[in-house]
């Protein structure tokens, strides 16, 4: 069987920055166990599979290189700019084109938007945030282990702002920081963190903090074969979440992720209520680096 395959950069419009996603476009007739394995070749951090169901529908599957995860949001990014640059979905000069994604968590919708034939970005609406509640005390100082930083530079300066577990799709610990030296600094305990995400199934630690009105962020999901990753959608969707809830943004931020990696990316979130509803997207632009065959 020859797949069609592309590397695709996501959260950013040049190559060898944001972050990197395998994208299978047509992934009829692929067992989950042929899925599993072309992941662990192509080694990133998530790689997604297609299967269309309608001309506004598509089932998309994710894997790691060590297993499936319900959602990703860098890795929808790279599969619907593919889907759109490749033509397998219909362009238009400018506009909207609106489809839906079938995913582990339900169906949701992704935007397309156009501009002068190409596209300018693509944005993905979430499962709907969740708190699964805050960090007690003593979690604190085990995370603060886990990072290699002191427990009093948890927190943001000028907030009473705790450290939650969240969901859009994925859950997260969403912790906050003093400052972007702290940030910086940070080492990871991979064992003992691989031990704290099982032990409150969650996928991983989203660390950021505020500097001079820019939100900057790491990612670090071990428990998932990824020791950090360099733009991560559905936990920014979580941050834009908890910021929105504490007052300290209104409705959109840009986070910048990656910088420790040397991609650096740019990840556009949303916040929006409908019938009550709180929602979010993320979305931002993608660039294709790489595109082939695998023969199995």
């Amino acid at each position: 069987m020859e797949i069609i395959l592309y590397q695709v950069d996501a959260f950013t419009d040049k190559p060898f920055r944001g972050n990197p996603a395998g994208v299978i476009p047509d992934a009829k007739g692929i067992t989950e166990r042929e899925m599993q394995n072309i992941a662990k070749e192509l080694n990133l951090s998530e790689t997604a599979f297609v299967t269309k169901k309608k001309d506004d529908l598509y089932s998309v599957k994710f894997f790691t290189p060590i297993c499936e995860v319900n959602l990703c949001g860098h890795a929808t990014i790279a599969t619907f700019y593919t889907l759109a640059s490749k033509g397998y979905i219909g362009d238009i000069e400018n506009g909207i084109v609106k489809v839906y994604q079938e995913t582990n968590v339900g169906t949701l919708p992704v935007e397309l938007y156009f501009k002068d034939g190409d596209i300018e970005k693509i944005m993905m609406q979430q499962k709907s945030p969740e708190s699964l509640g805050e960090i007690d005390n003593n979690t604190k100082e085990r995370i603060s282990d886990i990072l290699n930083i002191d427990s009093d530079d948890i927190g943001l300066n000028g907030y009473n702002i705790s450290s939650e577990i969240i969901s859009t799709g994925l859950a997260d610990i969403i912790l906050p920081v003093k400052n972007k030296e702290v940030l910086e600094s940070i080492k990871i305990d991979t064992q003992e963190l691989i031990k704290l995400s099982k032990s409150l199934n969650v996928t991983g630690i989203h660390v950021f903090t505020v500097d001079n009105k820019a939100v900057y962020c790491r990612n670090f999901a071990p428990a998932v074969g990824i020791e950090e990753e360099s733009a991560t959608g559905t936990s920014n969707g979580a941050l834009i979440y908890k910021l929105y809830n504490h007052g300290i943004i209104k409705d959109r931020i840009s986070v910048y992720q990656g910088e420790s990696l040397g991609r650096i990316s740019e990840i556009q979130c949303e916040i929006f209520k409908d019938n009550n509803e709180i929602n979010v997207k993320v979305g931002g632009k993608a660039c294709i680096v790489i595109e082939g065959v695998i023969h199995i």
